[in-house]
């Protein structure tokens, strides 16, 4: 399949303990500090990249770049092989955003070349941690572009000329050295150079077949998918498509987890497959478990989780690597047995769309440090009651935490399980389904992106639960489904729009296909949100929610003749409601304003213990991604 002969790689847990750290050289523990200085004050900007016009497969690259004094410094790029979603990694600060479609693939925004900038205002915003979305640009024909990046100017910081694609689904290279052991150890000791390099994806090894189910697989920490090498020989490829998640693993657990989202919500709205199996390694189940807890639920497909040799209950020793050593990686302190991220796995159950099978091996040695191990992980962790209770069957193997995945008899119980798996999912798929189709038109000027809709679904009779579907921005009819049979009130969402109508009772059933119309109005509306950075420390790339501490007294909206103000509700409400109703509401530290005409606005919020908020916003009917990340710094606190 590839020429290189693999080396399978361990989780690297044990590198974590203080003997090992002096086989480090001390630059290489300097440049570790330095990335994970630079990663803790650092933003993930994520967005699409559409097109006016017809260009599906043209090369594209997306720069961030600052802009003082006439002085533009391009602080990350990435090139994707066609339209679609990207990822870019900055410091805290202002920046520009530029795509344009590099047809000679020279890394340099040539006379002639398509180009599009992120018009949502006079610069993108990046806090300190977390990740900035919705940050889509639109490319225009050469003749029509208008955009602030000089014609000439080269987006490649290093010299290289190389284009490699993030983008979700790229069809991989196995030979490539980037997909080296190497290179895996690299992503773990330098994960900020490696993402630079290599981004973090999901790769196929094929065209996406639809006949056949997917099955992901996930390596640990240093892995890479020359470690799947057997796998990817071994597997029924008339039944199943190998697709591989290789990301940097020393970077935090929690960002590589939405990372994954990111790139799996993306490949589900392309291809809408209805199974996903995964397959995860040692720290990799990890990864996969609290992407599946954290999002499973928003996606529309069911789950089979195999997880191998993955140390659920942490590491003791990651302590110790977090205390001792001189340069820290993010991913020690995830793994520690008693830190927040391992406890936080738990506090959620994964979605009833999953099921898991836990395989572990149990041949190792005794210690007096590490009792009852597989070589690595010691079986206390493999086998972690919390993550037992929540498992379909275990099985157990005499083999070693790397060895396991060369196994032959490991390799026929894996491919046994696939196998009955794959003939529930055929029966499953045998039964009649209930399909609704939606047929949506946008009334929107072509130079701003178009929105991603939601459809919403609602039983009329409350039989079954609310259904939320992510559809794609490139739809304007598609078929859903199957849903179970019954009354619905059917709702189509999609920020900076008002859909028309608001609302359409439907019937689904056996052998009838409703449609639906929807027209989605633009709407003036400010949403936005507030985070606390004194209460947490978050990583680059790591979702940060509302937080819900903050004690927020007022909101207020005022310009374009409008003067709002909003107190937080008592009781919650449902965001839903408020959305179709065109209703503005706020609850704990989240907000909403609808109906806004276009205009200057001027935002104040008061909350207790810091003083008062000021910011000015530029409002658009139909400007989708007008959603404000409101971070209250710990310098701002006064009591």
């Amino acid at each position: 399949m590839w020429n290189r002969k693999p080396v399978i790689k361990t989780v690297c847990i044990r590198m974590v303990l203080p003997v090992a750290l002096f086989f480090f050289t001390g630059c290489t523990f300097l440049q570790l500090r330095e990335e994970t200085k630079i990663i803790q004050y650092s933003t993930i900007l994520v967005g699409n990249v559409s097109s006016s016009f017809s260009c599906k497969d043209l090369p594209i690259v997306v720069a961030a770049y600052t802009n003082e004094k006439n002085k533009r410094e391009i602080v990350h790029y990435t090139t994707l092989h066609q339209l679609g979603p990207y990822e870019l990694i900055v410091p805290k600060g202002n920046y520009s955003i530029v795509a344009f479609a590099d047809k000679n693939r020279n890394l340099c925004y040539d006379i002639g070349e398509a180009a599009g900038q992120y018009v949502g205002a006079e610069y993108v915003d990046a806090p300190a941690g977390g990740v900035v979305l919705d940050l889509d640009i639109v490319i225009s024909e050469p003749e029509t572009v208008s955009i602030d990046f000089p014609v000439g100017s080269p987006v490649s910081f290093n010299g290289s000329k190389k284009f490699h694609s993030t983008s979700p689904g790229v069809i991989a290279d196995l030979n490539d050295p980037q997909f080296s052991d190497e290179y895996g150890k690299k992503g773990y000791w330098m994960p900020l150079e490696f993402f630079k390099e290599v981004g973090g994806n999901v790769y196929f090894m094929d065209e996406y077949d639809p006949n056949k189910i997917p099955i992901l697989f996930v390596h640990g920490a240093c892995g890479s998918p020359t470690g799947w090498k057997g796998f990817f020989e071994k597997i029924d490829r008339s039944r199943f498509q190998p697709w591989f998640y290789y990301y940097p693993s020393g970077a935090s657990i929690g960002s590589m987890s939405y990372l994954l989202y990111w790139k799996i919500y993306n490949l589900q709205i392309k291809y809408k497959f209805k199974d996903l199996y995964i397959t995860a390694h040692s720290m990799g189940g990890l990864v996969v478990r609290s992407f599946l807890t954290d999002f499973g639920n928003t996606l529309p497909f069911k789950t089979e989780f195999i997880s191998i040799s993955t140390p659920w209950g942490g590491d003791a020793l990651a302590e110790k690597g977090v205390k001792y050593s001189p340069a820290v990686i993010p991913a020690w302190k995830d793994i520690q047995a008693e830190g927040d991220f391992i406890q936080s796995l738990y506090r959620k159950k994964m979605p009833p769309t999953v099921g898991h099978y836990l395989f572990f091996g149990y041949r190792g040695n005794r210690n007096p440090i590490r009792p009852n191990n597989d070589a690595v992980v010691t079986l206390s962790s493999l086998l972690d009651e919390r993550s037992q209770a929540e498992a379909i069957r275990i099985y157990g193997f005499n083999e070693d935490h790397d060895s396991i995945l060369s196994s032959e008899p490991v390799m026929a119980q894996y491919n046994a399980l696939l196998i009955a798996l794959h003939e529930k999912s055929d029966r499953a798929t045998q039964t009649p389904g209930n399909m609704l189709q939606v047929k949506i038109s946008f009334d929107y000027p072509k130079e701003l992106p178009k929105p991603r809709p939601i459809l919403l679904l609602r039983s009329l009779d409350n039989k079954h639960a609310e259904t939320v579907l992510y559809l794609s921005h490139e739809d304007s009819k598609c078929e859903v489904g199957p849903f179970p049979s019954g009354n619905y009130a059917v709702s189509l969402v999609a920020n900076g729009f008002a859909p028309d109508p608001v609302s359409k009772p439907i019937t689904i059933g056996d052998g009838v296909v409703p449609i639906v119309n929807f027209l989605m109005k633009p709407r003036g509306s400010l949403i936005g949100y507030i985070v606390n950075s004194s209460k947490k420390n978050y990583q680059a790339g790591i979702f940060r929610e509302p937080d819900e501490k903050v004690k927020v007294q007022s909101i207020n909206l005022k310009g374009a003749g409008i003067n709002r103000t909003l107190v937080p509700l008592k009781v919650d409400a449902d965001y839903f409601d408020c959305y179709l109703a065109g209703a503005d509401f706020a609850i704990k530290s989240y907000f909403c304003f609808y109906g806004l005409p276009a205009g200057e606005y001027v935002l104040t919020i008061t909350t207790e213990g810091y003083p008062p908020y000021s910011t000015k916003c530029t409002m658009l009917p139909g400007q989708y991604y007008n959603e404000r990340y409101i971070e209250l710094l710990e310098g701002d606190f006064t009591s």
